[in-house]
C-alpha cells in the first residue's frame, strides 16, 4: 500500500474537543490545544476522526512508500491522552533529550513515537511544553518546511 491511511478530515477541531465526553479529558484537550498552538504557531487540523495535528510533513521511505502526516499533535482518548512526538524517532540527539525530559515529566507511558498521559495533573506542564518544542524543532530539521 502506498500512502498513509490516516488523512486530514474536514471536522472542526473545536467541535471535536467540545464533543469529548469526559469533562476532565475535554478540559485537558483545551489546555493541550493551546500548548501545541503556542509551541508550533500552527492552526490545528483533524486527522482521521480523533487526531488533532499541527503542521504536516512529507515522508518517503526507501521502499517507495510515501505520504503526508501531521508533524505533531495529540488525541484525547478515553483512557489516556496520546501525544504524537516524532522528533525522537527521527533524530538520535532528540531521542536523548527526550529521555532527559521524560525523567522529569511525571506519570506517563510511551510507545515508539507516542507519549501517553492519563491526565495533565499527573505531569509537569513546563516539561511537557519543552518536549513538544524539542520534537517540533527536530521535525523541522529532519523534514524542513516547504
Amino acid at each position: 500500500m502506498n500512502g498513509n491511511i490516516t488523512q486530514p478530515s474536514a471536522m472542526a477541531v473545536e467541535a471535536f474537543i467540545e464533543a469529548v465526553a469526559h469533562d476532565g479529558k475535554r478540559a485537558d484537550a483545551k489546555v493541550l490545544d493551546a500548548l501545541f498552538r503556542r509551541v508550533t504557531g500552527e492552526e490545528p487540523q483533524m486527522w482521521g476522526p480523533t487526531m488533532i495535528g499541527y503542521g504536516t510533513y512529507h515522508y518517503r521511505y526507501e521502499t517507495g512508500r510515501e505520504g503526508d502526516f501531521l508533524r505533531t499533535g495529540f488525541s484525547p482518548r478515553s483512557a489516556k491522552h496520546s501525544l504524537y512526538l516524532m522528533g525522537g524517532y527521527c533524530e538520535e540527539l532528540t531521542a536523548q533529550r527526550n529521555e532527559e525530559l521524560l525523567a522529569k515529566l511525571g506519570k506517563h507511558s510511551r510507545g515508539k513515537s507516542c507519549l501517553y498521559i492519563n491526565k495533565l495533573a499527573d505531569v509537569d506542564l513546563g516539561v511537557l511544553e519543552e518536549l513538544v518544542r524539542v520534537n517540533w524543532e527536530a521535525m523541522g530539521r529532519v523534514y524542513p518546511l516547504l
